[in-house]
């Protein structure tokens, strides 16, 4: 049985937001890429300033993944005949679910 576009649309989601966070997560850790002097930027070294740029690109892909995420999450809690948003009671659970 072949799923549907609704079935993989929140793995496509998912998927996006993964691909969206692994620079921000690999590049602070490729040392070898950073571990340089040259070329200053201001006085500063590249090794800072290309952590303090990572930074801004970590901001930068964050934004947009948290922004996906919710929109899967909404998705997946109406596909549930949840509400679209979570009142902070557990009220919206149903019968069976953790807490």
């Amino acid at each position: 049985m072949e799923p549907n576009s609704q079935d993989r649309s929140p793995a496509r989601h998912w998927a996006l937001i993964g691909l969206l966070l692994t620079p921000a997560i690999v590049l602070p850790l490729w040392v070898a890429l950073y571990d340089r002097e040259d070329p200053t930027l201001f006085g500063f070294p590249f090794f800072y300033w290309f952590q303090f740029a990572l930074i801004l690109i970590a901001v930068a892909l964050t934004l947009p993944a948290y922004l996906i995420a919710l929109r899967a999450d909404r998705a997946d809690r109406l596909r549930h005949g949840l509400p679209e948003v979570p009142d902070g009671t557990g009220s919206d659970r149903k019968a069976g679910d953790r807490p």
